[in-house]
């Protein structure tokens, strides 16, 4: 019985961690400060902006999340699309708010 359990504690561990590593924020993401207004109108470093058609919000657990779900004054990386609207934004764990830029 012993044994089955530390598996199954060791295999959550695992699986934990393999699901941390597939989370990747491009080198080219600019970091920002996010908040939502309503609908799709974000407020991006005190200018507002709207959402890109298909636009995705991921949490620090890299799981998709809806714009209200945003809290006011979010750290987030962002990429926009051709247009210039925003397309994809990661809201950053305390981990990745504390590591530099990468230099361009």
């Amino acid at each position: 019985m012993f044994r089955i359990l530390l598996a199954t504690v060791l295999f959550i561990f695992a699986a934990n961690a393999a699901q941390a590593q597939l989370r990747t924020i491009p080198a080219e993401a600019k970091r920002a400060t996010i908040s939502h207004v309503q609908g799709m109108t974000l407020e991006i470093d005190g200018k507002r902006t709207d959402l890109a058609a298909g636009a995705q919000i991921r949490d620090a657990n890299n799981r998709i999340v809806l714009p209200v779900a945003l809290p006011p004054g979010s750290l987030v990386k962002i990429m926009p699309d051709t247009q210039g609207h925003v397309w994809r934004i990661w809201m950053l764990s305390p981990q990745e708010a504390a590591q530099p830029d990468p230099k361009k």
